[in-house]
């Protein structure tokens, strides 16, 4: 299996993902939106970055569980309570520099959202990974 990422001639750069993700021969891997619940499925107390930390955990186990790891993440989308661009930021560059970094040098979107689905949950992040 291959994985190629690309930046295509005529589309502006990108801080560290890439517009194109290429897969061919593989094992499609879906995760459910990681949420930041802990295990008790109570969502994690502390701000959206506490939360971010949280949903990095679950992700790395799923990840983990289906034998595969950040380097077989394709696609990621990541969504945020706010209107605030700072926080946007904050959470990728969180994202970025966190045990799953890796995960989001592929395509990857990033989104401000009204309301995710748990009381309080500011973010949750859906990905999409692919192995041999």
């Amino acid at each position: 299996m291959t994985i190629q990422r690309h930046h295509p001639p005529g589309l502006h750069p990108t801080p560290t993902y890439h517009h194109v993700t290429i897969v061919e021969g593989r094992r499609d891997i879906h995760l459910a939106g990681q949420c930041p619940l802990a295990e008790d499925g109570k969502v994690v107390e502390g701000d959206v970055l506490a939360q971010v930390d949280q949903v990095v955990a679950n992700t790395a186990a799923a990840l983990a569980f289906a034998k595969a790891t950040p380097a077989d993440v394709v696609r990621t989308v990541i969504y945020v309570v706010t209107p605030d661009a700072e926080v946007l930021s904050a959470v990728w560059d969180r994202f970025v520099e966190s045990g799953i970094g890796e995960a989001f040098t592929t395509a990857s979107t990033l989104l401000g959202v009204a309301q995710l689905g748990y009381p309080g949950q500011l973010v949750e992040l859906d990905v999409t990974a692919a192995t041999a």
